[in-house]
């Protein structure tokens, strides 16, 4: 369980522009939005001692960014092989770094070119060995195609219905339409939702989280420091990485899971609440992983928020709109403003926290949870102003 309550801070924030097509390299996407985190916290490129990353073989290495940043001692280097599972993770991971002396300051960041380079799930190998022999013969290849089975044993057990789904994307894309950084901004109706074309059973269009080019970054350094610097500080609470028992054999295997009606959340929920001091009745405000709409439900049961099988109607209602009990996802999430692997949802907690998200600013903002990962893998985080 994570042991570092409040002895780190989220220092500075930035980001590239989001889009279809950028034009660059994903070490030069990588190098902007680190260098802009590192001047948001007011320090320097030579201040910084540490790179982390993750990527699904779609990224610069962090070595090649520190490089390319002119930074001629980095102490610290990593580059986790993960999926969405790893935007919270590589924050933890920072945390420890500078707990164990590896480095004191440590920038984290997600690049790629989701859109106009390697598209994620591209390149999957169809030989017939591992999962891949069980999952491709029925069509179970892409990530829609292997949700769509979650969300339909979700619809089984608990009479989840696409109007919950349809509450989530139009309230997300209310949310983008406030935000300058988003790419979509076009105000969505939930008619809109429904005559959107179906693209795998049961999903529509706009179930599914947007491929984008662009990076985020954060930097992290100690409490203690980060009283000097420019902004005020956001704690990291607490957080947690992990699954369940079956987890499989890579990150797309599911088949050894025990229920797809539920995800990860389920069995990381006590290590996250036990590790920041707080529970889910403390969160003001929420960015869940929203690869696609299904999987906030999922992460609101497994977290506590509601009892399983409940998520569809917790989501009613308004309660998770702006002014709502529990607003999500306030920049539009990975569904409307971008999907940059989960990483933008770090960015825009610390930006809630700061009370620096303009239109989108949510009342009061104290505590705010991030959570990444839809299958049998995830991580979250819990961060304080």
């Amino acid at each position: 369980m994570f042991k570092l309550r409040d002895k780190y801070a989220i220092v500075g924030i930035g980001n590239t522009d989001y889009t279809k097509a950028s034009g660059r390299t994903v070490r030069s996407l990588a190098t902007e939005a680190s260098v802009k985190a590192i001047h948001d916290a007011g320090l320097e490129v030579a201040d910084i001692d540490g790179m982390v990353s993750f990527n699904f073989n779609d990224s610069a290495p962090a070595m090649g960014v520190a490089t390319e940043m002119g930074i001629e001692d980095i102490g610290y280097a990593v580059d986790y092989a993960a999926g969405g599972n790893g935007a919270n993770l590589i924050t933890l991971a920072a945390c420890a770094a500078i707990e164990a002396g590896l480095a004191e300051t440590v920038v984290c960041f997600r690049a790629m070119n989701g859109r106009s380079g390697f598209r994620l799930g591209g390149g999957r190998d169809m030989a017939a060995y591992g999962v891949t022999q069980f999952t491709a013969p029925l069509g179970w290849i892409t990530y829609p195609q292997a949700m769509a089975m979650w969300a339909r044993r979700h619809m089984i057990d608990y009479g989840t219905s696409p109007e919950h789904w349809a509450e989530i994307a139009t309230t997300f894309r209310d949310n983008a339409i406030r935000n300058p950084r988003a790419m979509q901004r076009t105000p969505m109706t939930k008619d809109d939702y429904f005559n959107s074309r179906q693209i795998v059973d049961p999903f529509r269009m706009y179930d599914i989280c947007l491929e984008s080019d662009g990076a985020c970054a954060v930097v992290i350094t100690s409490a203690e420091r980060a009283k000097d610097l420019k902004h005020k500080p956001v704690y990291i609470m607490g957080g947690a990485y992990g699954g369940g028992p079956s987890q499989g054999d890579d990150l797309f295997d599911a088949i050894r899971w025990p229920s797809h009606s539920h995800n990860c959340f389920k069995y990381i929920a006590d290590d996250l609440w036990n590790s920041a001091g707080v529970g889910p009745e403390d969160v003001d405000v929420a960015q869940i992983y929203d690869c696609f709409t299904y999987s906030v439900l999922m992460a609101l049961e497994g977290l506590g928020f509601c009892k399983e099988g409940e998520g569809g109607p917790f989501v009613m209602g308004g309660r998770i709109a702006k002014g709502g009990e529990l607003p999500l996802n306030t920049a539009g999430g990975l569904l409307s403003e971008a999907y940059i692997h989960g990483f933008n949802h770090v960015l825009e907690a610390v930006e809630q926290l700061r009370g620096d998200a303009g239109d989108r600013q949510v009342e009061n903002a104290k505590i705010c949870l991030t959570t990444a990962g839809a299958m049998t893998c995830g991580s979250a985080m819990v961060l304080r102003n």
